[in-house]
């Protein structure tokens, strides 16, 4: 089947792009977006509206509610669902967003990881709530699996406790006997747009004037009345700072200001993500991209 992969920093265009794309090309967009995945969570994730999809078939947006977990196992299902919807209408697929990490689990697969017993998930839950202690723990078992942990980082320690707990194995020695398998099997070409720094750092403060200007407060007031503060989407760039707002750390001024220096530095990260971990990625603006796929 034909499909293709746009990333680029965020607020780089990549919405646009690939909407005049799928118009085109006839295809489907799934999101590649982690804050997009989210129902209420509309400003704070700058998803594409109704009106802007154009008609085109959006996957991967508003599936979730903020207090649900997500992980990439649960992406390279919905991967594999809507290929495989894509492949059956003759469609071309478009994967499109910033978030990296998912494109990279999808080119180079994750391991099986075992199901956990309810036996494994209560002694896991009683050890996390000492999270240094069960870090330490850990770092002990399994040295080399731990090394880029932080004794802070719930989600990581979690994971690889329950995997530990389940199968008796530190997770370096589990992963080696039962390594990646690709996801994809059709030919995926990369595509990243690339911009001058001024000038994303210009589109990234007018976009988020326009967030705070169409309602970022009281959405993210309604969601933390709704969910509290613990979901991992909470702790989002835009929602973090606007949860400072509300607690009177910050006036209007300095929350658009602390969005677009947080979302500058979030636009780095995708950057040098992007060129460390993608070899083979056809890079130019959009125009370029947009250009040079409507010839080929």
């Amino acid at each position: 089947m034909k499909q293709l992969a746009l990333i680029g920093p965020t607020a780089s265009g990549k919405t646009s792009l690939s909407i005049a794309l799928a118009k085109a090309l006839d295809a489907v967009i799934l999101s590649l977006d982690s804050l997009s995945l989210y129902r209420e969570i509309d400003i704070a994730s700058a998803k594409p509206t109704i009106e802007e999809r154009e008609g085109i078939p959006h996957f991967g947006i508003d599936l979730l509610s903020p207090a649900e977990p997500f992980d990439v196992a649960t992406y390279i299902s919905l991967y594999r669902k809507v290929r495989t919807l894509a492949k059956e209408a003759g469609k071309y697929l478009i994967i499109v967003g910033g978030t990296g990490f998912y494109l990279k689990m999808l080119l180079e697969g994750i391991s099986d990881i075992p199901a956990l017993s309810a036996q494994t998930q209560r002694i896991m839950q009683a050890q996390l709530t000492n999270l240094p202690a069960t870090h330490a723990l850990l770092s002990r078992i399994d040295p080399v699996g731990m090394s880029h942990i932080k004794p802070t980082d719930h989600y990581r320690i979690e994971k690889m406790l329950g995997l530990y707990l389940q199968t008796g194995e530190s997770p370096t020695a589990y992963f080696a006997t039962h390594p990646p398998q690709p996801v994809v099997t059709d030919p995926l070409p990369l595509y990243e747009i690339s911009m001058d720094r001024s000038q994303l750092r210009e589109r990234i403060r007018l976009r988020t004037h326009k967030m705070v200007s169409e309602g970022l407060i009281d959405e993210v007031a309604d969601l933390e009345k709704r969910y509290g503060r613990t979901p991992r989407c909470m702790k989002a760039i835009g929602i973090k700072e606007t949860l400072a707002f509300l607690d009177g750390q910050h006036d209007r001024t300095a929350l658009e200001e602390k969005i677009s220096i947080n979302t500058g530095r979030l636009a780095k990260r995708q950057k040098t993500f992007s060129r460390s971990q993608f070899k083979d990625i056809h890079r130019g603006s959009a125009e370029e991209i947009l250009s040079s796929l409507l010839r080929g």
